[in-house]
């Protein structure tokens, strides 16, 4: 066999081992090993390649951002700063139309400026907003979409995962795709609340019959300043630091991590247990992250031997389909893979293989990952593995309320979202304007 061969043999055994139920990152390991032994014929060699690859990963300085924003995102959800800045945005909407689920997406796009974490949007959320949605007469099924929906905010908004691991991936500047997720986020936010208003006055069966809060008081305006505050200086800290050039994104998460802790303090709600809870928390995530990293340098490893971008590249030249054929055939596999597979493994698998085409059409790497981070996104709203659906479920522990109807609920943000990656495509501006 060719390395060529070996290279698709590889990556066809990847995608089948993941879809039986195989773990990403083993799958993505054993995959890269058999693979270099074969091409170089030794298993000895492949050993060692493998075991640099990750030596080198482990040993990135920008690798520190990982640990120091998911500690921050931890502190934060655990904190009530997510209560907060629910409560000030469902005061500020609470006499619309569908005031209630504009808060809820309000308050998430907040939440997704100091997280990045859109699993701990979700769980949060539940708890907090879709029981007062339902007691003001939405539908569970509306109730629980605009969870699920608001809830991918929080890895288009910077600072984001995905966007981190995006940059770790593509050697690309972290702080450029955070600031190239701004716009495109606060595009997604207002499309999501343009949505909400135009369900709740055109199609009432299925937001449900929802009162506008009228009973609800209105929070004194001394209460709300007091509550918005802190969400207010830990972005201003965060995003601020980064974009004024003050410290770059390893340093920004460090003093976000570490502002995010004094503004627990000063709510007096710090306890031992919580404060073991977030470490271990951390600790879990970040070596969860650090595995599927470790695991995707091996797999760009042998996909670089096997010649395999090099040859799907000349492939795509030849082929005359065009930047246009190539960006929606591959937008169009991140969706197809989002109903089997989570974001980061979506990542890791294509990415690598992508990224030598998308330099080969002269794309903008920055904005080409804002495009894949959407089209990932959408995968956690579509079934079968719509992870965000998933959490909000566990997160309910309400048998009345099915996978299904999550799933119906945020069918309609799915398609926003969609319409928000299709406007990013053709107006590249709407990513690349604030670099």
């Amino acid at each position: 066999m060719t390395p060529f061969e070996i290279g698709l043999g590889a990556l066809g055994a990847i995608v089948a081992l993941v879809i039986g139920g195989m773990h990403v990152p083993i799958a993505l390991m054993a995959c890269s090993f058999v693979g270099v032994w074969l091409i170089k014929g030794s298993p000895v060699l492949g050993a060692k390649l493998l075991a640099l690859a990750a030596a080198e990963t482990i040993a990135s300085y920008f690798f520190g951002v990982v640990p120091l924003f998911v500690l921050m995102g931890f502190i934060v959800s655990v904190s009530g700063v997510g209560r907060d800045a629910y409560e000030v945005a469902n005061n500020l909407f609470r006499r619309l139309r569908g005031g209630l689920a504009l808060g809820t997406v309000g308050a998430n796009a907040v939440f997704a400026a100091v997280t990045g974490i859109s699993i701990a949007s979700a769980a949060v959320f539940t708890r907090l907003a879709v029981p007062e949605m339902r007691r003001h007469g939405y539908s569970a099924r509306f109730a629980t979409g605009v969870v699920a929906g608001s809830s991918v905010l929080g890895m288009l908004i910077p600072p984001s995962l995905l966007l981190i691991l995006y940059g770790l991936l593509t050697e690309q500047s972290v702080g450029d795709l955070f600031l190239a997720g701004i716009l495109p986020g606060l595009l997604l936010a207002a499309m999501f609340g343009a949505g909400v208003v135009a369900m709740a006055t055109l199609w009432p069966g299925f937001v449900g019959r929802p009162d506008r809060g009228a009973d609800t008081p209105a929070l004194p305006a001394r209460v709300m300043a007091a509550r918005s505050l802190p969400i207010a200086a830990l972005i201003a800290l965060v995003l601020g630091g980064i974009y004024g050039g003050f410290f770059t994104p390893i340093e920004a998460g460090a003093v976000g991590a570490l502002g995010a802790f004094l503004i627990w303090l000063a709510k007096g709600t710090v306890t031992w247990r919580g404060l073991w809870q977030v470490m271990v928390d951390t600790g879990l995530v970040t070596a969860a992250i650090c595995f599927l990293i470790i695991a995707a340098q091996m797999y760009s490893r042998m996909l670089a031997l096997s010649g395999v971008p090099i040859g799907f590249g000349q492939w795509v030249a030849t082929a005359e389909i065009g930047r246009w054929g190539v960006l929606v055939a591959y937008v169009a596999l991140v969706i197809a893979l989002g109903t089997i597979l989570d974001s980061s493994s979506i990542m890791l698998i294509l990415v690598p293989l992508m990224m030598p085409v998308a330099q080969s059409l002269g794309l903008d790497l920055v904005w080409f990952g804002i495009v894949t981070v959407i089209a990932v996104e959408i995968g956690l709203l579509t079934p079968p593995f719509g992870i965000s659906v998933y959490v909000i479920k566990s997160t309910l522990d309400d048998p009345d309320i099915s996978l299904g109807e999550i799933f119906a609920g945020a069918a309609p943000f799915a398609l926003i979202m969609l319409i928000v990656l299709g406007l990013v495509m053709v107006f590249p501006g709407i990513a690349t304007a604030l670099l």
